[in-house]
Formats: C-alpha cells, structure tokens, sequence
C-alpha cells in the first residue's frame, strides 16, 4: 500500500519553511542567463514547483524533502524556459560564424586563436566582438533546457558543447564524449580554462569569478561563452562532423 503524501496543514509548512531555496536556486539559474530573463519570473514559476512537491512529498520515502523538492523546482525554472523565444536565426549564424572563424584559425595557425586573431578575421572591432560574445552567450538557454538536476557530473557543460541543432547521429556515448571533452579543455587557454573550473566545478558565481581572476563580471561571461565556443569546434572537429550549412 503506497503511503499518504503530507496533509493540506503540513504542505503549506513545508512550503513556508522552503520559500528560501527557492530563492536562493533562482538566484543561481540566473547567472547562467540574458539579463532580459527576470529573476522574479523564475521564482514565481519556482514557488509553483515547490507547492507541487510539498504536495506529492512522502514523509515515508526516507528522502529529504529539500533533495525531494529541489529537482521539482529546477524542472519548473526550466520548463518555463522552454517558452522563451531565446534562438532568432540571426543569432544562431552569429555562433556559427564564431565557431567556423576559430576552427579555421586553429588549422590556419597552428594553435588556439587570441581574440584579437579571432575579431580581426570576422572583421569586427573591439566593442563589436565583445557585443557578440555577449550575445552568443544567450544561446546557452537552450542547452539549460536539456539539464536535470540529477544528471551526471559535468553533463551541463557537456550539453553546452553541443550544437542543440545536431542530430542523434551526434551524439556518441556519454563516457566516450566526456573524453573527448576533457582532452579539449586540456587544449583551452589557461584563463578560459580557470573560468570553466571555477564556475562548473566550485560553482562560484560570474561575480565571485571576477574577483578571483581580477576581471569584471561581464568579461567573465564572455570568456567563457569563448571558452565554450573554443569547446564546442574542438568536439565538432574530433566527431569528424560536416559543416552546418545556413538555412535558407
């Protein structure tokens, strides 16, 4: 016999006393997003994942209710993620013009391209390549889509690296990619490199980051959105897989 989840008076208690970790989770899913992404939006729907936990939650499991109900919650953020028109076409050329400019200087000369190397061949100034960084930095929306707050470790950066656009025949076995994917880390400047430790490993914040490297929150994010892209040619070009060709 499945045992009763918590009556009406014992939900809303558990909901009061965990309003707090709803806060603090928004809090953190944010930093991982555009700025026109509201943290209050993320809450709201947040707070509804918590009720609905609170409601289906079973004393007798032996679960903690807060591991019980920070998946829910999670789930609901990104749920309502999905929602977001976050990819316009001009937006994903962007990446992929990023992405085909490093992978060519990579071959072209012979190492991880400088950012300076990378503006110039995409003829941009300073300020027109730190607004595409910024920009192809939403792009990673779509891969929080993806993550559970149960899946492996190092599953979130792994689906970052990923073209979203890809199909199945991409994706190789999980273990076989994280391999792949810690040799190109291994390949990253050692900055970008730091970054992505700090942020997937520590879990530090884009501001605490910053403070740590000695650099401003906002170039903390587009270091590692680089990083990202630096990640993302690297497994593209190990897979052996096609150029993406532009949509008509």
């Amino acid at each position: 016999m499945t045992a009763p989840a918590v009556d009406l008076t014992q939900r809303d208690q558990l909901v009061m006393a965990h309003v707090g970790l709803v806060k603090t989770m928004a809090q953190r899913l944010a930093q991982r997003l555009p700025s026109q992404v509201e943290m209050s939006d993320l809450m709201s729907v947040g707070v509804l994942g918590l009720i609905d936990a609170a409601g289906r939650y079973r004393p007798s499991s032996g679960v903690p209710f807060e591991a019980f109900a920070r998946r829910r919650v999670h789930g609901a953020m990104l749920d309502a993620l999905r929602d977001l028109d976050w990819a316009p076409r001009s937006l994903r050329k962007l990446r992929r013009d990023l992405d085909s400019t490093i992978a060519r200087l990579r071959h072209t000369l012979g190492h991880e391209p400088t950012e300076s190397e990378i503006a110039k061949a995409m003829d941009l100034s300073d300020a027109e390549y730190s607004k595409a960084l910024d920009q192809v930095r939403s792009l990673e929306i779509g891969a929080l889509r993806q993550l559970e707050a149960t899946t492996p470790e190092g599953s979130s950066l792994l689906e970052l690296c990923m073209d979203p656009d890809e199909g199945p025949e991409a994706r190789l076995e999980r273990t076989e990619m994280r391999q792949h994917l810690a040799r190109a880390l291994g390949e990253l400047p050692e900055r970008e490199r730091q970054i992505l430790a700090l942020y997937y490993e520590e879990e530090l914040t884009m501001a605490e980051i910053g403070e740590v490297i000695g650099v401003c929150e906002s170039r903390v994010s587009q270091l590692r959105s680089l990083a990202i892209s630096r990640l993302r040619t690297s497994l593209r070009e190990t897979l052996g897989l096609p150029k993406k060709k532009e949509r008509r």
